[in-house]
């Protein structure tokens, strides 16, 4: 793979970490500028020094995928910070924008955030970068795709609710014609909102491919969070220039659908300038760029086929024996192979059903509550209740034993007794009578 040679890197500038539930992440330095005229050995070509940063475009089968399509026709929406107006990468490329942070401006293009304000620029340069010439400068995957730009606000500087920013943010770039979503960035939970239930399967039912960034060891994600937990999304992992998976730049979790380049990645700012940056928040985009071309290539396919050909010509990455693997999801992600392999039709999203996770998971909506009548009802007074007895033990005689019991006993007691006393009283008289018959004789 090709590297920057040492002379062009200067020491890194910031760390815009993910620690919180709106925060992108990256890590950045300068990226060298264009070299100056003599730098190089007589009659050899020049190769532009940012095209040659870009090991990507060769390795992962890019320049590959470009002798069929660069991706004319579809459209990528980056919610994010906003794209930069200022960058002549991004001139015709930005079809459309618009803010859900209320701190930004209607069109998208001003980017929002006291520190991560970039963040937006250097993924839609990744994406769909036009480059400053036809080999030169910053050029995305997807270079003739258009981009839509929708600024978010992340922490708590921002005016609207995360969780209803990024809702909104779906839905508009539904709306206006997305083919691609990408989001690049974490929650840290693998949990989400409820709203956010009907914004993905409004995109999923529009046929829109979801494309997410898995987080990063290095700024606190151990485990994917949502959104890269949502059922349905592309979740894209990072891996190094060597393509072992990122310690820092990185994550693992079941939900990993593909691995893609994460550090020394090249980023374009809002102001024009260069950087190198590292994070899955540069892998993300790559994919997009992919799926964006997969999708002029094929536009008869449905986004669950773009999504099952981009992993399933994806190539075996480092130790991962089982597929999907947590590291590495199905493999290093192969644009030329995605763009024309040929790869059996699927009915189903690979990366699993939204509509039957909320099925399984939410609970049932409860019905309207009853509205009260406006008149009364009259209703008919109930029978006279039975009096209650207390139960009595069954050691002691109750009303009815005696009744039916006791009573009629004891009364044949007594008249057997009476009986008795009868016959003996009889007998007795007799018997003396027998006694006096005897004597006077």
């Amino acid at each position: 793979m090709r590297r920057l040679g040492g002379a062009v890197l200067v020491a890194a500038l910031a760390a815009l970490l993910v620690g919180t539930a709106a925060t992108p992440s990256a890590v950045a330095s300068e990226a060298p500028a264009p070299a100056s005229a003599g730098s190089h050995s007589l009659g050899a070509p020049a190769e532009d020094p940012v095209r040659a940063a870009e090991y990507w475009l060769d390795d992962y089968g890019v320049r590959q995928a470009w002798q069929t399509t660069r991706g004319s026709g579809v459209r990528i929406a980056i919610i994010d910070t906003g794209i930069g107006k200022g960058p002549v990468e991004f001139e015709g490329a930005v079809a459309g924008g618009t803010d859900v942070s209320g701190q930004g401006t209607p069109d998208g293009r001003t980017p929002v955030g006291a520190v991560d304000s970039n963040h937006g620029s250097w993924v839609a340069s990744l994406a769909a970068g036009r480059g400053t010439g036809p080999d030169t400068g910053m050029i995305g995957v997807a270079p003739e795709a258009q981009l839509l730009s929708v600024s978010v606000g992340f922490g708590s500087g921002a005016q609207v609710p995360f969780t209803q920013q990024i809702a909104e943010g779906m839905r508009w770039a539904v709306d206006n014609g997305a083919d691609v979503i990408n989001l690049s960035l974490t929650t840290n939970t693998p949990d989400w909102d409820e709203s956010w239930d009907e914004a993905f399967l409004y995109a999923f039912e529009h046929d829109v491919v979801v494309v997410v960034a898995a987080g990063n060891r290095g700024s606190g994600t151990t485990r994917v969070g949502a959104p890269a937990t949502i059922p349905g999304v592309l979740t894209v992992a990072g891996v190094d220039p060597e393509g072992n998976a990122s310690l820092e730049a990185s994550t693992q979790g079941i939900t990993i659908g593909v691995s893609a380049p994460s550090e020394d990645l090249v980023g374009v700012s809002a102001d024009g300038s260069l950087v190198l940056w590292n994070g899955t928040s540069g892998a993300a985009p790559i994919v997009a760029g992919i799926a964006a071309l997969v999708r002029a290539a094929h536009p008869d396919l449905d986004a669950a086929n773009v999504i099952n050909r981009i992993i399933q010509t994806a190539r075996p990455a480092g130790a991962a024996t089982a597929v999907p693997d947590p590291l590495y999801g199905y493999g290093l992600v192969d644009a030329g192979a995605a763009v024309s392999a040929s790869v059996p039709s699927v009915s189903e999203n690979p990366m699993g059903s939204l509509e039957d996770w909320i099925r399984v998971y939410r609970r049932a909506p409860a019905g309207p509550a009853p509205e009260p009548t406006a008149t009364p009802i009259a209703v008919e007074p109930l029978p006279q209740a039975d009096v209650p007895t207390r139960p009595g033990s069954p050691l002691l005689p109750s009303e009815n034993s005696l009744l039916y019991g006791s009573l009629p006993l004891g009364a044949a007691t007594v008249a057997a007794i009476l009986v008795a006393l009868g016959v003996t009283a009889a007998v007795r008289r007799i018997r003396m009578a027998r006694d006096s018959r005897t004597s006077s004789r």
